[in-house]
């Protein structure tokens, strides 16, 4: 990889008309490029092993500078053919698209006005105001309270902060449920880690929670329940509860879980934790159960999500929105005092976002990219655009169904189908033995690494327990998964993908026999 040297002047700057002429015809070659780029119909141009492509990125830096035009051409020739695209219909496996064009130009911009969220009377005066919009929205679709216009004064009215991913907010989340187990934790620092305990989903549940419990300082003390149905087994969660009294600070719940996008029973664990134990923290992991609420023949599904005390959401998974963007919405804006702090260096004032952002200090005004594209869109927009996906989502379930050799391992709630192709001589009636469930796993396991190879179609994979008892209660399964948020994908891409799993499953089977 090498470039060729040029004067200092040869790099345009944005100080002439004829520099920002030549600036703005490079950036409409970029947009062009860009474009270009997510509506290409294959998920990778080029496919190389790890090493070839460290070998060919990464260098010294040279010691000359380069235009512009040199350096983009060495991204468009070398780098792009290698990234991956969301947005070609065949990548069916995981996240979104991020091809929302609103969504884009708010992404574009924001990059453009250089706004930072930390402060707002000098560094975003009309950022700030934006983001709380966005918050308030997201709460109103949520079935949170909202308070007056006239009534946010501060930051700590507004009643979320969007942070960077779901991993972060989940993080914040923890950070108040310890604040409100043993307040003034933030300043005394932890004292008695047993007490921080919280409770999760057996096998279900996402990394983030515990890795949020040691970055808080209270180590792991997640508590694992047995699930039903991908969902709590509820009289396994009121005798944790019990057993563990004293000890807990939060219950987490999945509004969509990270594997089969499951909504929990939301208001019955609210019920029998509150009858429990009142003084436990509820919150709600809606990173991919957020799509429920924007439609009212899906809200049903997160009913009782505005009784828990947190929520996370995660536009970038279900709103194609472009990485990254989160949020937490707290049922009480004032609880986010409990985890704020300041600087006399820069955030003395009340509107300043950076005071109840932990872990982040620069803010980016990522929400900008989430206010365009829900102004586009509209709810009317929005429901259709949950709807189109859930729909999908059960059309490939009943593709699934039809076909001989796959095994559908849920009912779809939101946009997740989870299955497993089954070797010819292997009925599906369960039980079915151990050894043939180590051989299902064996043949999916090579299909999702042949997938990946060949990088001609992208489907998730990940272990999963058999909750329904489809093949063996109790064993573990590393099934396939389908996405359905990918708008150019169609019945046709749907019953292709079936087509070529069960011809890799065929040929692996040939293989290992």
């Amino acid at each position: 990889m090498s470039a060729r040297p040029v004067d200092h002047e040869s790099t345009p700057r944005m100080s002439t008309t004829a520099s920002v002429d030549a600036a703005s015809e490079l950036l409409r070659r970029v947009i062009d490029l860009g474009v270009r780029f997510k509506l290409q119909p294959d998920i990778f141009r080029d496919r190389l092993p790890p090493e070839r492509i460290r070998d060919l990125l990464v260098s010294d830096l040279p010691r000359e500078r380069c235009t512009l035009d040199v350096v983009l051409e060495l991204f468009e020739q070398v780098v792009l053919p290698l990234c991956k695209n969301e947005a070609s219909p065949r990548f069916l496996g995981f996240g979104d698209t991020g091809d929302d064009p609103a969504a884009l130009v708010g992404g574009l911009l924001a990059l453009f006005t250089q706004q930072n969220l930390i402060n707002q009377s000098f560094d975003s005066p009309s950022a700030t105001f934006v983001e709380i919009a966005v918050l308030r929205w997201l709460r109103d679709l949520l079935g949170y309270d909202n308070p007056p216009v006239s009534d946010i004064r501060t930051v700590w009215d507004v009643g979320g902060v969007i942070t960077h991913g779901g991993t972060s907010s989940n993080a914040t989340a923890m950070m108040l449920a310890r604040e409100h187990k043993a307040p003034d934790t933030m300043r005394a620092g932890v004292r008695d880690p047993s007490q921080f305990g919280v409770i999760v989903p057996r096998g279900i549940g996402h990394y983030s929670i515990k890795s949020a419990l040691t970055w808080i300082g209270v180590g792991n003390q997640a508590i694992e329940v047995d699930t039903r149905a991908f969902r709590y087994d509820l009289a396994a969660l009121e005798r944790a509860v019990h057993r563990h009294r004293g000890q807990v600070m939060a219950v987490v719940a999945y509004a969509g879980d990270s594997r089969t996008q499951t909504v929990e029973h939301l208001r019955q664990v609210h019920d029998v934790i509150r009858a429990a134990d009142p003084a436990v923290w509820l919150h709600v992991d809606a990173c991919w159960g957020l799509v429920a609420a924007f439609s009212d023949r899906l809200r049903h599904r997160i009913d009782g999500i505005a009784e828990f005390d947190s929520v996370t959401v995660d536009p970038h998974k279900v709103m194609a929105v472009p990485y990254s963007l989160s949020a937490l919405l707290v049922r009480d804006p004032a609880s986010l005092r409990a985890v704020s702090s300041y600087s006399d260096l820069i955030m003395q004032e009340d509107y300043a976002f950076g005071q109840v952002t932990p872990f982040i200090g620069t803010k980016g005004w990522l929400s900008l990219k989430l206010w365009m594209m829900m102004l586009a869109h509209g709810r009317t927009g929005l429901a259709a655009l949950a709807e189109e996906r859930v729909g999908k989502a059960h059309r490939f379930a009943a593709l699934l169904d039809e076909h001989p050799r796959l095994l559908r391992l849920h009912d779809p709630d939101l946009a997740a189908v989870a299955f497993v192709y089954l070797p010819t001589d292997i009925r599906r009636e369960p039980p079915v033995p151990e050894h043939h469930i180590a051989r299902i796993n064996t043949v999916n396991q090579r299909i999702h690494d042949r997938m990946l190879t060949e990088g001609t179609w992208h489907l998730h994979q990940f272990s999963l327990p058999d909750d329904h008892a489809r093949l063996r209660a109790g064993s573990t399964l590393y099934p396939l998964r389908f996405m359905a948020n990918n708008p150019r994908t169609d019945d046709q891409h749907m019953a292709e993908v079936i087509d070529y799993v069960t011809k890799l499953g065929g040929e692996i089977e040939g293989e290992i026999r």
